[in-house]
């Protein structure tokens, strides 16, 4: 859009320009007035030019402090981050005790965070909770756990990270055996905790936010 107005505002510039200049051949404007009137038009092209680097810095600076973000995210949690076209996938070391859906202490720090990124840099994205479980049990039953721990780490997100309840949705995977961390790995115990988790996935497809300063 920038780059839009800016050649839109060039083109008046030019078309002012040639207005000038046409009364000028005319006999009709002094000298005086078409250099007065260059001046003019040369302080709004160099202002124009101005607003866009402006506009260029910050959208660097916001990217910037994005990467930075999502940095101290991987270094101080151990966060992957998968990119997809318009999907940022997140697994995230949220881990659930045997046949629990309770969000542990340990783990709301990293859920803290994560919904700070969210309300920075991605405001109208949709959130979506992925539920996982380990291979202990029936499919039936560890889909519904799976849920029921994907709609627990929803209720944090949106009570206590501040993120609107109708931004995040929950699926669940229950035991699916190719999204599996640990494949077949089963409670109780630390044993398959690495299968019974959530994963974040934040789609911003169609959402610039990332790219407006904080001030708009």
């Amino acid at each position: 859009m920038s780059k839009w107005r800016t050649l839109f505002g060039r083109t008046a510039v030019l078309g002012g320009l040639g207005a000038v200049l046409v009364a000028s051949g005319c006999g009709y404007a002094k000298r005086e007035m078409v250099e007065s009137e260059l001046a003019r038009l040369r302080d709004e092209m160099r202002a124009g030019d101005e607003a866009v680097l402006r506009r260029v810095e910050e959208v660097n600076s916001r990217v910037d402090a994005l990467e930075r973000d999502l940095q101290a995210l991987r270094s101080e949690y151990n966060v992957t981050v998968q990119r997809l076209e318009g999907l940022l996938s997140f697994n995230v070391p949220v881990h659930f005790d045997f046949d629990s859906s309770e969000v542990r202490e340990q783990d709301r720090a990293v859920l803290d965070r994560f919904a700070a990124v969210v309300k920075q840099y991605y405001p109208n994205a949709l959130v979506t909770v992925e539920g996982f479980t380990d291979a202990a049990g029936s499919e039936a039953y560890n889909m519904r756990l799976g849920m029921a721990r994907a709609e627990a780490v929803k209720a944090y997100l949106t009570n206590v990270g501040g993120l609107e309840a109708s931004r995040v949705r929950t699926v669940s995977y229950g035991k699916a055996r190719d999204r599996q961390v640990v494949p077949g790995a089963k409670g109780p115990g630390r044993e398959g905790e690495q299968n019974r988790r959530v994963a974040l996935v934040i789609d911003y497809s169609g959402d610039l936010s990332v790219l407006r300063p904080t001030t708009e």
